[in-house]
């Protein structure tokens, strides 16, 4: 189905992949079921014991061509069309030439044996089309417009037409307000975990939660052109345009498999036309040289390699989502962090309760808790969480008059001045006076990056309460494992600067970039990749997901993360514990260092055998112990990476 269809009516992607994913895993068990029965006969061969040809060959066969025939074919194709650089052309030859010299169990665990590589390539489907499309669904498909009695299909809204968005609704498209006040939960969008207040003049994005008040907002976006619909289109570009990692099998194909066939003429006619030989006796060194070059160890080595490490990270808390991502991620120079829900938990704190005057600490907690009871504003839940902790009783409080946007006002029974405020500097300002000392400490915490209530009486200023989002415990190790590893780190984020900047500094992060919208995350990986090659990306929200899809690998927390993001990732980790992300990189340079000394053994010892067969001193046996013994031995030593663990990872 292709992105430019998609709509509500359609069936989604997800819906249509997973008999697809089902068909893939089924192929695959019964590969593994196939190659243990050969591998069987294989050994029973070695031993002397065979089956009869009778039985043999239209056995062997059946296997080769039932696992094979996708193989087979191409590789007959490829010969017809004189693609000798073709590695499915080298393994027609070689099981053909098996079958030829009645080495059946070799013929059939050729085949197989590259088949099942090809499968587990192919293990890693994604499916991040899936959740933008659910998303979208999601979205309000049409608008109230101001003057109109009926709604009014989103995708016929114009420009400059005023919207009517109730409290609790979806925000259909980007606009401006132009009049009442509420706060809106952008978290969507910005990432932001604090709904912000909006009034007169402010910007609105499309997908966002009003939570509170009545707005009415001007269009200034249609919807082919709002922000969550370039998160859509960013998305889906990334994933289609993030170029395939090529595999080293078929770089040293394009040399190896024409050379190998070149030498295997050769060695048929030049004994037979020049030195006057039979024909079949060179015809049978040519088989055995093919057989021993057969590249079953080179085809196993990477994959088997790649998914004992992923059997390892799954075990371990993570879901890699293909192959190349785990190569990917022991090769990258650079991680981008989210800060909401990633570094910190999204959930605002409170930090400081700074009384004045007369007012005690438990006074000035006590009172804002019994007003803050009555609002609905997520700071108001951070306070009252706190009085709780603190194990201080909320005052009662009676005339509580919610300001939206700005604060609230109450008569508390318990305290000598009944008549209390309780908001943002800004909204204390338009009814009493604060000294200049408390706004320079106002200012002082909001340059931490803080958010500041201030709770006053007519007469006086009680004090000041400060919050800000709450770090995770194990985010400062995890920088400080990823600058041991000699990664950079840089912060991206939706966040007010003086927050990213006062967290980053805490967890010495290297970079802080703040203040972005989606398309700013996507800017700014572009330019990361361009400076420093190989990017990791790590974020949760729907905001994060054109970034995750852009950068080399994304990762996400299954717990935390939006599905978006969870789709738009490579690698999931499926707990709260950052430090896997350090050890899945410790895991993918150790499985590129695998794959290595696989490629690099396997290689060498097909030349040597390759040698002995064009000196005339290798024979079947060697053919099939340099195909399959050295397969073994890379299979063995590549199910080592399933229990490999860093000392100082876990």
């Amino acid at each position: 189905m292709k992105q430019d269809n998609y709509c509500s009516s359609c069936p989604t992607k997800e819906e249509n992949l997973t008999p697809f994913v089902s068909r893939k895993e089924s192929k695959l068990v019964w590969l593994g079921i196939g190659a243990t029965l050969v591998a069987v006969f294989e050994f029973l061969s070695l031993a002397g014991i065979r089956l009869p040809d009778p039985i043999a060959l239209p056995f062997f066969l059946a296997v080769t061509v039932i696992f094979g025939y996708q193989t087979l074919w191409h590789g007959f194709q490829a010969l017809f069309r004189l693609k000798f650089r073709n590695i499915n052309s080298l393994m027609l030859i070689a099981v053909t030439g098996a079958f030829y010299l009645k080495e059946y169990p070799e013929g059939a665990i050729v085949i197989i044996l590259f088949a099942l590589a090809e499968r587990l390539e192919d293990i890693g489907i994604e499916k991040s089309q899936s959740a933008i499309d659910q998303l979208i669904n999601k979205m309000p498909k049409m608008a109230q417009i101001k003057g109109k009695a009926q709604e009014v299909p989103i995708d016929q809204v114009q420009i400059g037409e005023i919207m009517l968005v109730k409290p609790f609704d979806l925000i259909p498209l980007d606009g401006v307000v132009k009049s009442g006040v509420s706060f809106v939960d952008e978290a969507a969008i910005t990432g932001e975990p604090i709904a912000k207040d909006k009034r007169n003049g402010d910007l609105v994005f499309a997908g966002t939660l009003n939570k509170q008040g009545f707005l009415e907002i001007e269009v200034t976006k249609t919807s082919c052109d709002s922000t969550l619909a370039k998160i859509k289109e960013l998305t889906f570009n990334a994933i289609k345009n993030k170029s395939e990692t090529q595999k080293f099998i078929e770089k040293f194909s394009q040399y190896y498999t024409p050379a190998i066939i070149l030498l295997a003429l050769a060695w048929t006619i030049f004994p037979w036309l020049v030195l006057q030989r039979p024909f079949d006796h060179g015809f049978s060194q040519a088989i055995i040289l093919l057989v021993i070059a057969c590249p079953c160890a080179l085809v196993i080595s990477t994959p088997i390699s790649i998914f004992s490490a992923i059997g390892n990270a799954s075990s371990s808390g993570a879901l890699i989502k293909g192959g190349k991502y785990l190569e990917i991620i022991g090769q990258i120079k650079a991680i981008a962090l989210d800060k909401t829900r990633t570094l910190t938990y999204g959930e605002p704190v409170v930090t400081d309760i700074l009384p004045f005057g007369q007012t005690t600490k438990e006074d000035l907690l006590g009172c804002a808790a019994g007003i803050e009871a009555f609002s609905e504003h997520p700071l108001a839940q951070s306070i009252t969480d706190s009085a709780k902790e603190q194990q201080v009783n909320p005052h009662k409080v009676e005339n509580f008059e919610s300001i939206v946007g700005k604060g609230a006002k109450a008569d508390c029974l318990v305290c000598d001045e009944k008549h209390h405020c309780i908001g943002k500097l800004e909204f204390i300002l338009e009814e009493h006076k604060v000294p200049q000392e408390i706004v320079q400490k106002i200012e002082e915490l909001q340059k931490q990056g803080k958010t500041v209530i201030v709770v006053s009486t007519h007469q006086e200023v009680e004090g000041i309460i400060a919050l800000e989002d709450k770090v995770r415990p194990d985010s400062a190790e995890l920088i400080s494992k990823l600058h041991s590893l000699g990664i950079t780190t840089i912060m991206l984020t939706g966040d007010h600067s003086n927050a990213a900047a006062s967290i980053a500094k805490s967890l010495g992060i290297n970079h802080v970039k703040a203040d972005l919208l989606p398309e700013d995350k996507s800017k700014a990986i572009s330019e990361l990749v361009k400076q420093y090659g190989t990017v990791a990306m790590f974020g949760d929200g729907i905001n994060d997901a054109p970034a995750l899809a852009l950068s080399s690998v994304g990762i996400s927390i299954s717990s935390l993360g939006s599905d978006t993001a969870l789709e738009a990732a490579s690698i999931v980790l499926l707990n709260d514990r950052l430090k896997l992300i350090p050890f899945l990189i410790l895991l993918g340079r150790e499985t590129l260092t695998t794959i290595k000394i696989n490629t690099s053994a396997a290689i060498l010892i097909k030349i040597l055998f390759v040698g002995l067969a064009l000196l005339g001193i290798a024979n079947l046996a060697l053919a099939i112990f340099a195909d399959v013994g050295v397969t073994i031995l890379v299979i063995l030593y590549s199910l080592r990476l399933m229990k490999w663990k860093n000392v100082g990872s876990h």
